[in-house]
């Protein structure tokens, strides 16, 4: 497995392309103290920590932000930015707002890992060794024929055990928090009746379908000729022609043979932006022609089946699931308020700062 999609967002960015960035110190190490202009005004690391050889060979670290008092770097900023901008559009080009976007949730994402450090630190939960060494020795094996990896090993691993190590502490704190008591039979029967939507098999339509296929890149005059075929197939279809005989002869959709009978289906799997004009459609009704992505159709609804609401106790286990994982996450998000919830945190980059108080 690809040690940066297997490890956090963090260890990915400190391992990405083994370019070894320097990364600063947790609260999980280190107590936390306040900071005012940059990374050093830390506690004091170790003679052999990334931070205080960086310091040593660069100097001060500027800050990208403090929580508590406790200082979040630029380095730290722009490795967890990049390894989100990498997940999150790696096939694609950033659309407009999407760097505003990305570093609002960076932001949020490491204040939030921030605040939970120290809520470990707090509890005084410690790492499962074995487990992270274990980890360590996969990383080993992965990178072991690397030359930039066997160069720096030495100075890295203490770093990734560091990291692996919050990373497991951080599963265990939200695992605690997650730990909620199961649902009685009341409540869950009270939950079915509050959201019969959930628990609802929607309205099922029998289609059939009438295809005239256009090469989307096609110039408008292939797309009008296919419009006036369809429309001299509705007009024989509302003059007594057979529907699945016309879709035998015209059609170019793959359900010709079957004239054009597409089954039974539900909302969601009708055609995009077609779906509120089929389902308007009454019983045995021909749509008039209709531009899709692929060309143009003509649509008849054979037979509906409405919305049925499941019996509680066909549906009751699912709905206990369904309600213990609303009040799990409900514990969860409101853990991580109640942590942000009087705490001091300052932007100290300006563009970021602008960019998150613009979505408040």
């Amino acid at each position: 497995m690809n040690p940066e999609t297997r490890f956090s967002p963090w260890v990915a960015a400190l391992m990405s392309a083994l370019s070894f960035t320097v990364f600063a110190q947790t609260p999980a190490t280190s107590p936390a103290a306040p900071a005012t202009g940059s990374a050093s005004a830390a506690p004091a690391a170790p003679a052999t920590s990334p931070v205080a050889s960086a310091v040593a060979a660069h100097g001060p670290i500027p800050l990208f932000a403090t929580v508590n008092g406790y200082p979040i770097s630029v380095v730290e900023f722009n490795s967890a930015f990049v390894a989100h901008m990498r997940q999150t559009y790696y096939h694609g080009a950033v659309p407009e707002g999407g760097m505003d976007k990305a570093r609002r949730e960076v932001t949020q994402q490491l204040v939030s890992r921030t605040l939970q450090l120290q809520e470990i630190a707090r509890r005084g939960l410690k790492p499962d060794g074995e487990s992270v060494e274990r980890q360590v020795a996969e990383y080993e094996r992965n990178y072991a024929g690397n030359p930039n990896w066997q160069r720096n090993r030495e100075v890295m691993l203490p770093g990734l055990r560091d990291l692996l190590g919050q990373q497991d502490m951080l599963k265990r704190l939200e695992s605690e928090v997650r730990n909620v008591p199961a649902p009685t039979t009341e409540e869950v029967r009270a939950y079915y009746e509050r959201k019969p939507e959930l628990f609802t098999e929607p309205e099922k339509l029998r289609v059939s379908a009438i295809v005239l296929q256009v090469d989307p890149g096609a110039p408008r005059a292939a797309w009008d000729a296919a419009i006036a075929e369809a429309e001299r197939v509705v007009r024989r279809i509302r003059g007594g022609a057979d529907f699945a005989e016309q879709a035998r002869l015209v059609s170019t959709d793959e359900n010709a043979a079957k004239g054009g009978d597409l089954g039974y289906l539900h909302a969601g799997m009708l055609p995009e932006g077609l779906e509120d004009r089929i389902v308007k459609l009454k019983i045995g009704e021909v749509s008039d022609p209709l531009e899709t992505l692929h060309g143009i159709a003509v649509f008849r609804v054979a037979d509906r089946i409405p919305a049925v609401l499941q019996p509680f106790e066909r549906v009751a286990e699912r709905a206990a699931g369904l309600l213990l994982r609303e009040r799990k996450e409900e514990a969860w998000q409101g853990f991580l308020a109640g942590l942000k919830k009087g705490s001091a945190i300052v932007i100290h980059d300006p563009e970021v700062a602008a960019a998150v108080n613009a979505a408040k």
